[in-house]
């Protein structure tokens, strides 16, 4: 399973406000695809996110992403729960997140990713540090990397 983060992964990280005062999020099309490749391999995805709003609920539903966690402050409770749901372990997985709340969760996964863009902190605790930023693929380069190692191509 891959867990992800949304705000400086899925997103830049950047806010953004409609006039209405309703938030909107710009996500990239290479990583949409590449979370639908994993999940056509088999691959779970999930998303944990301290934000919640319309955009990104909108987002998730087109990729079909179905388990979600919005507006937590605390990762870890929301982690243990989608274990649950999954039965799936935790050595069974991977998070990616780019700031400090990710970095319990990056601590409980078998592998972590960090945006190209991630916190300091976030960049020196992930096993993989991606080339690209958040928003701008860095999810697509994360995708690509555990299929290409799960056909055992390099």
């Amino acid at each position: 399973m891959l867990i992800l983060d949304v705000d400086g992964v899925l997103t830049d990280g950047r806010l953004h406000y409609g006039p209405h005062g309703e938030e909107l999020k710009v996500f990239h099309v290479h990583d949409g695809l590449g979370l639908k490749q994993l999940m056509q391999a088999g691959i779970t995805i999930a998303v944990i996110s301290g934000r919640d709003c319309e955009a990104l609920r909108t987002r998730l539903t087109e990729l079909g992403i179905k388990h979600h966690y919005l507006g937590q402050s605390e990762k870890i409770p929301a982690m243990h729960e989608l274990f649950s749901k999954t039965n799936i372990t935790a050595e069974h997985c991977a998070y990616m997140g780019d700031d400090l709340p990710d970095l319990e969760p990056m601590q409980k996964v078998a592998l972590s990713f960090a945006p190209a863009n991630a916190h300091t902190s976030v960049l020196q605790q992930a096993h993989w540090v991606c080339e690209k930023s958040g928003g701008q693929g860095a999810v697509r380069e994360v995708c690509d990397l555990i299929l290409a190692k799960r056909s055992g191509s390099n």
